[in-house]
């Protein structure tokens, strides 16, 4: 069965944009293939979060998963930090890693731009943190967005650098990978762009009612069509996409026919867009509450996570470490 490998970062909740474009993904592929999913908590600390906060947001990040559909007994889901054998991998890709070919990253130079007095080598060297965490388990496929495009490109380079400078085809290149045909967009609530948590538009699956529905209200709107059948402009388009994904069709269809009539009255429809957001999300949001109580069975699920990721990541390390010259570990 191949292997998919994928991770999120822990510095936040999950939210629909989260949850449509890759979880929802994952508990697909779960089972059709062997998948090792990870929550990066030393990623996380390019941003120097406090101790606590690492803590929190892994639990947090752990008990959304399981809520959204991952099955521990199905796919391996661990915390990174679990998984020495990562951090030494990351150190070898890193000696055969060059300064040029990581500053030219797109990733590397938007963090260079949008926070210049915190510009530290992990953010430099993200993308080999990155490929250890995917070839530790010789991945063959990874589910990611179009924005980590270059670092799997990165990915595949350090794999096949390591081919090629010990002579051997030890690991696969990993492919970027699409559980469907074209990955889900939601759009967020400020008028463009994606949800996201950097851009503060998005609702998070932990969102009480209360919380929803003051945020869909403040959504960005315009002055209402004055042409029949008009093209609607983006910030609208979007509250239509969301409606398109949480209400029913006859719902979408009562508003579109509003607004192709120049009847559109945004305020009903962004109450009616809360109300079914708040459908969606209400029996995610009682799992999430019920799990996260329960310290006992995430303690049991991470633990159980890091002995699945570990034998795999050090049968892979051994294997390294005597391809380099070390000796294995014993």
């Amino acid at each position: 069965m191949e292997i998919v490998v994928s991770g999120i970062r822990p510095t936040g909740n999950l939210h629909l944009g989260n949850y449509f474009g890759a979880v929802k993904s994952f508990v697909r592929m779960q089972h059709e293939y062997n998948c090792y999913f990870f929550i990066a908590d030393w990623h996380s600390l390019t941003t120097h979060p406090r101790p606590e906060n690492i803590r929190n947001s892994a639990k947090t990040i752990l008990a959304e998963y399981i809520a959204c559909g991952l099955d521990p007994e199905k796919a391996t889901i661990y915390v990174q930090s679990d998984v020495r054998e990562v951090a030494e991998l990351y150190l070898y890709l890193n000696m055969n890693a060059y300064l040029g070919e990581l500053e030219r990253v797109t990733t590397f130079k938007d963090k260079v731009r949008s926070q210049p007095d915190n510009v530290n080598a992990g953010l430099l060297t993200y993308p080999s943190l990155m490929a250890a965490d995917i070839i530790i388990h010789k991945a063959v496929k990874v589910p990611v967005g179009k924005d980590q495009e270059q670092n799997m490109e990165m990915a595949r380079k350090f794999a096949r650098r390591f081919n090629t400078i010990y002579e051997t085809d030890f690991f696969p290149e990993p492919a970027s990978f699409h559980f469907t045909k074209a990955a889900v967009k939601i759009p967020g609530l400020d008028g463009s762009g994606k949800m996201g948590k950097s851009e503060g538009n998005a609702i998070y699956l932990i969102d009480d009612e209360k919380t929803i529905r003051k945020k869909v209200m403040r959504a960005v709107t315009d002055s209402g069509p004055v042409t029949p059948n008009s093209q609607k402009p983006e910030p609208i388009q979007n509250l239509f996409t969301l409606m398109e994904i949480v209400s029913s069709q006859e719902v979408y269809n009562f508003f579109n026919e509003k607004y192709n009539n120049c009847e559109i009255r945004y305020g009903d429809m962004k109450k009616q867009l809360a109300e079914d957001i708040n459908a969606f999300c209400a029996p995610i949001r009682e799992r999430i509450n019920e799990i996260i109580a329960d310290d006992v069975y995430l303690e049991k699920i991470a633990l159980q996570g890091a002995e699945k990721a570990s034998q795999s990541a050090a049968k892979t390390l051994n294997e390294v470490r005597r391809i380099i010259g070390f000796k294995p570990y014993r």
